[in-house]
């Protein structure tokens, strides 16, 4: 369910981005087209962008066997307490979301019924690729796909020429698509705003490509704008279509005579690109820190017909790694891609990049990277009497070891109270922001500090509030001489505080990842005690109240880190 709402913040965040980049950079614009397509792009984007993540992987060495407690077991009573009714959030907000969504949705549907009530049993007169349809019903014009629809009884012959040229243009270049797209969009992200008025973009935008194209075939361009003022009166309209009356009579006209945007204005479509790549880095890479495991055993003695390695070592050539890839290919038919290959000056690998393709549209990913040379890592491939290919990417800490006795026969669990659960792993230390020696403050001379005027006591006193306010201006003035020291030192102090908060935000960030491994070692631990003593689970119980207590040591860790954070804050707004 978290992943659902998600998506949706994602990607109402991307069609805000994209409507106000059109609203501030194209919607007085002439290249009408090609904001139709950039309207259209954005709402493609966001529905396409946030589903596609890319996962980095970072390697991390393997939590060292546990030890053992010491102690001997002891009763200890336990205390059950009663659950209290709590509010599920997640379900109001998704039950909101789905009501707001039907009721849009009927919404769609009755507009859909609306249309063909009044397409139902008309006549229909082809002209070209066109189907004209005269209606006695008091509507304004409007077009469907290849269906134009109008009462000719309500215009002039010239104004229902004018009308039927600009209907031509919707239905040759399929506007009700985009009509219909934006419809879509306006269900799913009803809850969004901004949606309604990128729909009403669309719209404008549409009648501008009309009005453009249909005055292009006709000779009378002032004839044309009298009929846009002429047709003022609210008719009723078809939700779902292309109609001719809309409330934007000014701004067509003001359109229709606005000269050409010069070419050069082309760059403002590429300027949501930094937004989209800002985006992507910020929202769309997912970082996993993943432990080097040993290569499972999946495959007995008696089954294995070969087992081939395939080593990178931190003194392998270039030309070593051409063959190490081709090898593969020809001995297991396994693609596999090398790039970022980085050297030091001893021409040791200190970075590369395996990307392994198994046949199967499975694929995995090595990547290896810093200062110092690489350990070994490379690729196993254990083939079975049968052809089968088991295919395993390996570090320098794997060992490929092979299961002689059947997994069914192995004692998982222990009723020895000798055999003690491990310890739970300890959480890693929450780095200190750093400190250090802060500039001292400019002296100030105090005697030649100015001394503020004294307010008069009676308010209604005009000409003393007079000297007042003008003995404030003299004093003000007087104080814009202290400012510059001190601008120069509060720089300096910002100065100071950045460089120390690069270095914290560095030792935040290898914290961050300590905290995913040590997550991933509880789980681990949480699956071994489970497995090794769930019968017995009053050594479980007490071993948990080992690592509850370790955990609030680490949460009082915690608090005094967030107090340090504060008085450090506090110090910098005194300074």
């Amino acid at each position: 369910m978290e992943a659902i709402f998600i998506f949706i913040a994602k990607s109402s965040a991307l069609v805000v981005m994209f409507y106000l980049a059109y609203y501030f950079l194209l919607r007085k614009e002439t290249f009408f087209n090609s904001n139709r397509w950039f309207l259209l792009a954005g709402l493609v984007t966001s529905i396409v962008l946030p589903l596609l993540v890319y996962t980095k992987v970072i390697w991390v060495e393997p939590a060292p066997l546990p030890s053992i407690l010491n102690y001997s077991p002891a009763y200890i009573p336990q205390t059950v307490t009663e659950k209290t009714f709590e509010i599920d959030w997640n379900l109001v907000y998704l039950a909101i979301y789905t009501i707001g969504f039907f009721a849009f949705m009927i919404k769609f549907a009755m507009d859909f019924h609306s249309l063909n009530s009044v397409l139902k049993g008309k006549k229909i007169e082809q002209q070209a690729d066109f189907k004209f349809i005269d209606v006695q019903e008091n509507i304004a014009p409007f077009s469907y796909f290849d269906y134009i629809v109008y009462n000719s009884s309500m215009y002039s012959a010239s104004e229902l020429e004018n009308i039927l040229e600009h209907e031509k243009v919707h239905s040759d270049q399929n506007h009700t698509l985009d009509v219909l797209i934006s419809r879509l969009f306006c269900v799913l992200f009803w809850f969004n705003p901004i949606i309604w008025l990128y729909k009403k973009a669309i719209m404008q935008n549409l009648e501008f490509i009309a009005d453009y194209e249909a005055t292009k075939k006709i000779s009378d361009k002032k004839a044309y704008q009298y009929t846009l003022l002429k047709i003022t009166t609210h008719e009723s309209c078809v939700a779902i279509t292309n109609h001719f009356y809309q409330s934007l009579i000014k701004k067509r006209i003001v359109m229709l005579n606005k000269n050409q945007s010069k070419k050069r204005n082309y760059w403002k479509y590429y300027a949501v690109i930094p937004a989209l790549v800002a985006f992507v880095l910020l929202f769309q890479i997912q970082t996993i820190a993943q432990e080097r495991k040993k290569v499972e055993k999946e495959i007995s003695n008696k089954e294995i017909k070969s087992v081939d390695v395939y080593k990178i070592k931190k003194n392998t050539t270039d030309q070593e790694l051409k063959d190490f890839a081709q090898n593969l290919k020809q001995n297991h038919n396994v693609d596999i891609v090398i790039s970022e290959v980085k050297r030091n000056s001893d021409n040791e690998l200190t970075s590369i990049k395996v990307d392994v393709n198994k046949g199967t549209g499975e694929e995995q990913t090595i990547q290896i990277e810093g200062k110092n040379a690489i350990k070994s890592c490379g690729i196993v491939v254990i083939t079975d009497k049968k052809g089968t290919k088991k295919i395993n990417i390996i570090t320098d800490d794997d060992e490929f070891q092979i299961a002689e006795a059947d997994e069914e026969n192995q004692d998982v669990t222990s009723n020895d109270l000798n055999s003690l659960p491990p310890t739970p792993p300890t959480p890693p230390t929450i780095p200190t922001f750093p400190t250090g020696p802060m500039p001292q403050a400019p002296p100030v001379d105090m005697s030649k500090m100015p001394k503020p005027p004294v307010h008069p006591t009676n308010s209604n006193d005009k000409a003393a509030m007079k000297k007042f306010e003008k003995e404030m201006d003299e004093f003000e003035k007087k104080m814009e001489a202290f400012e510059p020291d001190m601008s120069a030192y509060e720089k300096e102090i910002d100065e100071i505080m950045e460089k120390r908060s690069a270095i914290f935000d560095k030792e935040m960030e290898k914290y961050d990842i300590a905290m995913e491994k040590f997550d991933a070692d509880m789980e681990k631990y949480t699956q071994y005690v489970e497995q090794k003593y769930g019968k017995d689970m009053k050594q479980y119980e007490i071993h948990m109240k080992e690592y509850e207590k370790n955990m609030k040591q680490h949460e009082k860790n915690m608090k005094i880190h967030e107090k340090e954070l504060k008085k450090m804050e506090k110090e910098s707004k005194r300074s």
